[in-house]
């Protein structure tokens, strides 16, 4: 039993996703067709929730093993390598003992790292210092993937982070493993649009021309407010189609973010009442509260000249021109050189994103909550 329709973290069912039944076939039909898939969005989109909705499917989950891998977090090889592991290990945990134990056989080099439970079931406990040598360790997972029983369809999640590792033959690693790879196909996502777009569409890159492209953008309000609306009528409440449009546009259709508002919404409305606009700045007011030790902690890591400088572009809301003298007048910054340097750490913290020239904080309610500080 859900309590609360409007999930946050992770992947229910069908019936708590909105829409992207379009998406969710064009990628389906990629996939199948023998493509590997390049899908490129913004984060906090939907690019995951899309990716588990077509593992969910019925056909799809009865004819190959699917492995979702989020690498967002590693920063070398050995990580990713561990990350993938474990991920596989989880995935296939629900088609019982025996697949697990298969799939582990494989693994000789981390013997040590998974134990086996009374009923053979393997865990994995694998540590970073078991994993002394990452390429033969990637080469066990691919030779497992291509032996499988079924076909595999593999997902890396933040796939752009492997152009962060210290070791830049990974990508040509990758690729050449992937290319002789027969017996699965691969969906490559990633947030950041640039270093996406040059791993995979530069002819310097070993990625070039080997996936198809797609993009995802907003689900569209229409949508958006049948999926709320039917929500809050299956609880015996109601939500006004004012307020589904206030949120929608204010995170310009952001899905986590308006996804967010509504689950608090929800939680704050009582059975045969309506959620109304009243209701807007009290939510949010609870969801920045709820997070304010997090931002206080936050700020508080940062350098001065980051942190004047991510207050800057937050109080700008879509900042251009950073280093030019009249962004660094308004906002009193030290120069441009202290403005460029900044800048590159709060990027590399992940603080801030851009786009095309244009630099956001990348959590809005952060944003929030940084403009109602005095």
């Amino acid at each position: 039993m859900i309590n609360n329709p409007f999930i946050l973290y992770g992947y229910e069912s069908e019936k708590y996703f909105c829409d992207r039944k379009e998406e969710t076939a064009e990628l389906k039909r990629l996939v199948t067709n023998g493509n590997n898939v390049a899908l490129i969005a913004p984060r906090r989109i939907g690019k995951t929730g899309l990716i588990e909705n077509l593992f969910h499917q019925k056909d799809i989950s009865r004819q190959y093993y699917t492995f979702l891998i989020d690498i967002y977090a590693t920063k070398s090889l050995e990580e990713m390598v561990m990350a993938m592991g474990a991920s596989m290990l989880a995935s296939l945990r629900p088609r019982g003992t025996k697949v697990m134990q298969r799939f582990v056989s494989f693994l000789s080099s981390l013997r040590t790292g998974v134990t086996f439970d009374a009923t053979g079931t393997p865990s994995w406990n694998v540590e970073m210092g078991d994993i002394r040598l990452p390429h033969t360790t990637l080469d066990e997972i691919f030779e497992y993937i291509n032996a499988a029983d079924k076909p595999c369809i593999v997902a890396i999640d933040e796939f752009q982070n492997i152009a962060n590792y210290p070791d830049n033959r990974v990508e040509a690693l990758l690729r050449t493993y992937i290319q002789r790879c027969r017996n699965a196909q691969f969906i490559f996502s990633g947030s950041q649009r640039s270093m996406m777009a040059e791993i995979f569409l530069s002819p310097s890159r070993p990625f070039y021309q080997s996936t198809s492209m797609m993009t995802i953008g907003c689900i569209p309000i229409e949508k958006y407010a049948q999926f709320a609306q039917g929500h809050f009528e299956n609880a015996d409440k109601r939500i006004s189609p004012t307020v589904i449009t206030e949120v929608y546009q204010r995170f310009e259709g952001v899905t986590w973010y308006v996804q967010r508002v509504m689950n608090e919404f929800f939680s704050l409305t009582p059975p045969k009442a309506i959620c109304d606009t009243e209701m807007l700045e009290p939510a949010i007011t609870n969801i920045l509260r709820a997070n304010e030790f997090n931002y206080q902690s936050m700020l508080f890591q940062l350098p001065p000249k980051q942190k004047e400088l991510l207050i800057a572009i937050a109080k700008e809301g879509k900042a251009q021109n950073l280093t030019s003298s009249a962004f660094v007048k308004k906002y009193r910054l030290t120069s441009s050189s202290s403005v460029q340097s900044a800048i590159k750490g709060l990027l590399e913290k992940n603080f801030v994103t851009t786009t095309l020239g244009t630099y956001e904080v990348y959590d809005k309610f952060f944003t929030m909550w940084l403009l109602a500080q005095k």
